[in-house]
């Protein structure tokens, strides 16, 4: 058993292993920025993808982010190879419709933000737009049980983080709210 004093892990290896495993498994941050841009274009029409790209950055400079998304990407992982013990391994590589562990997941990062995201990231489920469609395909060699739905959660709540923002500009406030 490891001695919890001696344990140490520096928050820039947690950011740069969140970031470098998403791009393993083939998630940019363009693309989640491009889920942000549809949820949010109808109510700013001015904003920019450079925003969108910034507020997702946001979004993964928070260590519950990268938690979540370490730990989700893991699972998929290990169920790709088969090293999960049956039921599990079963219900994560089939994404068993009953199985809702992946999306109880990815809330963890929308409450983060507050009920725009948390409806947002209901929408974003549902219709599966953009990176999501490959993420969410079933005939591929890889499992994205959990990063489907933790891609969609970024993005909702990317989204969340924007809209609350911009109402913060419209009422003057200096302090953005949901940092």
């Amino acid at each position: 058993m490891s001695n919890p004093a001696k344990y140490s892990l520096n928050s820039r290896q947690v950011a740069e292993a969140t970031q470098a495993w998403l791009e393993k498994r083939g998630v940019t941050k363009l693309q989640i920025a491009e889920l942000v841009m549809l949820l949010q274009k109808s109510y700013f029409p001015e904003l920019t993808m450079e925003e969108c790209v910034h507020n997702v950055e946001a979004v993964l400079s928070k260590r519950e982010v990268q938690n979540a998304v370490l730990t989700g990407i893991q699972l998929d992982i290990l169920a790709e190879e088969g090293k999960l013990l049956t039921p599990l391994q079963e219900m994560i590589v089939n994404d068993e419709g009953l199985y809702g562990c992946d999306e109880i997941l990815a809330l963890s990062i929308v409450n983060v933000y507050g009920s725009i995201g948390l409806t947002n990231f209901g929408y974003i489920d549902k219709l599966k737009p953009g990176v999501l469609v490959k993420l969410n395909e079933k005939n591929g060699e890889h499992t994205h049980t959990f990063l489907d739905d933790i891609v969609g959660a970024i993005a909702a709540s990317a989204s969340s983080r924007i809209a609350h923002r911009k109402q913060a500009e419209r009422e003057g406030e200096t302090t953005p709210p949901l940092d």
